[in-house]
């Protein structure tokens, strides 16, 4: 138990905050390379949409730990 957030596993805590940091690198290589493609330096199309597909898979997986997370609505 995390003694600052009583009733939370500190295992899962961890992997919230690694899914975080893979969605932000993910995201940011995605918006660089998109970035560069609007430059002077060659690009790849198929690498641009790589990077996309990466980015949105990890978006994917943090909102789905997100709401595994979240206590089920009680229904009354």
């Amino acid at each position: 138990m995390n003694p600052e957030r009583p009733g939370t596993d500190e295992p899962a805590d961890v992997r919230l905050v690694e899914l975080e940091a893979e969605e932000l690198y993910a995201r940011e290589r995605y918006q660089l390379y998109k970035a560069r493609a609007y430059g002077s330096r060659l690009t790849s199309a198929g690498r641009l949409r790589e990077l996309e597909q990466r980015s949105k898979l990890a978006t994917r997986r943090l909102n789905r730990a997100k709401a595994d997370r979240r206590p089920p609505a009680s229904i009354e």
